[in-house]
C-alpha cells in the first residue's frame, strides 16, 4: 500500500490492537503515548497523511513560526516475553477529517491484516458529574454480551446507552463491521475539566487496560503529573471560592461547573482535530439541517456552544429565508 508506509514487519503472537486519537480530557491520546513509553514498543509503520489531513496553521514558539507538520499516524509492536498476547499500538496525534474518517478506519484495518489481530481495544473519555480529586471510575462498551461477561470481572462498569463520539468510538463500529471483536475503556473526568489533560483518568483507564491484558505498567511519571494538574486546578478554584473545603460539605453545583468551565476554557484551547470536526458538522449542517442536533451535542460537549451561538442560530435563520 502505497499509503502506507512499512518499516519491518515484526513476528507477533497473537497480537492484540490498541488504537487512540485526542479527545475530551485528552484520556485516549496520554494513555497510549504513556503506554508506548512504558513498554519501549517500537515503531513500524505509519498511515501517510496526505489523504486524511490537511496543514492547518503554525504554530508559535517564543515568538517564531515553526514549518507546519501534517500529523501522524503510527504503529508500534511490542512484544510480551511472559503472556500470550503481543500489542500492536496505534496512535495519531490528530483525528482525519470527518468525511474521511470511515476510509481512514479501513486504512488501518488492512494494514493491520496480516498480523491477525482478532481484538481492538479503544480509549475514551467519559464527562461526569465528579470531582477532580476523586478517584475516576473506569466503565467500558464493547462488541458482544460474551465480552462484556468476561470484562465485568474486572471492577469496571458497563456503558449500557450513550455515544463514544469520534475516532476513538468510531473505529471500534467499523472493526466490529470487519469481524474484529473490541472494547472501549473510559475514564471518568469532571465536566468541568473537559478541556483540559488529565492523567489521573488516564491512569485509571491503564490500569484497568494492565489488568485485562495482565501488563505491569510502572505509573510513577503518570502520578506526578496528574498531582501537578491537579494542584493547578486546586488553585483555580481557591480564586473562584469554590476550593475543596466548600466541595467537602456539598457536591459542586450545576452553576459553578459552568463558572470553573469559563474559566478554564480561557486557559486551554480545543484540539485541532475537534475544531476541524466542528467546521465539518458547520458545512454539513448548512446543506442537512438535521445535522444540526450532531453539532449541538459536540458544541456542548466541549462547553464552546457560545462561542459558536451565532453561527449556529445563522443556520436556522437561513433556512427560514428561503421557506420566505
Amino acid at each position: 500500500m502505497e499509503d502506507v508506509k512499512i518499516y519491518k514487519r515484526p513476528r507477533l503472537k497473537n497480537p492484540i490492537l490498541i488504537v487512540a486519537w485526542p479527545g475530551m480530557g485528552d484520556v485516549a491520546f496520554k494513555s497510549a503515548f504513556y503506554l508506548i513509553e512504558q513498554l519501549k514498543a517500537v515503531e513500524f509503520a505509519q498511515i501517510m497523511p496526505g489523504e486524511f489531513f490537511y496543514l492547518t496553521g503554525s504554530i508559535i514558539d517564543k515568538g517564531i513560526l515553526s514549518v507546519p507538520q501534517m500529523p501522524y499516524s503510527k504503529f508500534y509492536f511490542w512484544k510480551n516475553k511472559t503472556g500470550k498476547n503481543d500489542l500492536i499500538i496505534f496512535l495519531s496525534n490528530a483525528q482525519p477529517d470527518l468525511a474521511k474518517a470511515q476510509s481512514y478506519c479501513e486504512k488501518i484495518l488492512k494494514a493491520i491484516k496480516t498480523f491477525n489481530v482478532k481484538t481492538v481495544i479503544g480509549f475514551a473519555a467519559m464527562p461526569q458529574g465528579v470531582e477532580h480529586t476523586t478517584r475516576p471510575k473506569v466503565w467500558f462498551s464493547s462488541t458482544s454480551e460474551e465480552l462484556n461477561s468476561n470484562l465485568k470481572k474486572f471492577d469496571i462498569s458497563v456503558l449500557s446507552g450513550g455515544q463514544i463520539s469520534g475516532m476513538n468510538g468510531l473505529f471500534l463500529g467499523v472493526a466490529k463491521k470487519h469481524g474484529l471483536d473490541g472494547f472501549c475503556l473510559l475514564g471518568e473526568i469532571p465536566l468541568y475539566t473537559i478541556q483540559i489533560e488529565n492523567p489521573r483518568a488516564s491512569q485509571a483507564v491503564l490500569e484497568a487496560a494492565g489488568k485485562i491484558l495482565n501488563i505491569k505498567i510502572d505509573f510513577t511519571s503518570m502520578m506526578v503529573q496528574a498531582q501537578a494538574i491537579e494542584e493547578e486546578i486546586n488553585k483555580l478554584l481557591d480564586y473562584l471560592k469554590i476550593g475543596p473545603q466548600s466541595a467537602a460539605s456539598a457536591p459542586i453545583g450545576e452553576d459553578e461547573i459552568e463558572k470553573i468551565k469559563k474559566a478554564l476554557g480561557q486557559l486551554t484551547k480545543l484540539p485541532v482535530s475537534i475544531k476541524e470536526r466542528i467546521e465539518a458538522l458547520f458545512i454539513a449542517a448548512k446543506s442537512d439541517l438535521s445535522k444540526a442536533n450532531e453539532l449541538k451535542a459536540e458544541l456542548d460537549n466541549w462547553n464552546v456552544y457560545k462561542e459558536y451561538e451565532d453561527r449556529f442560530l445563522d443556520l436556522f435563520k437561513k433556512t427560514k429565508d428561503k421557506s420566505n
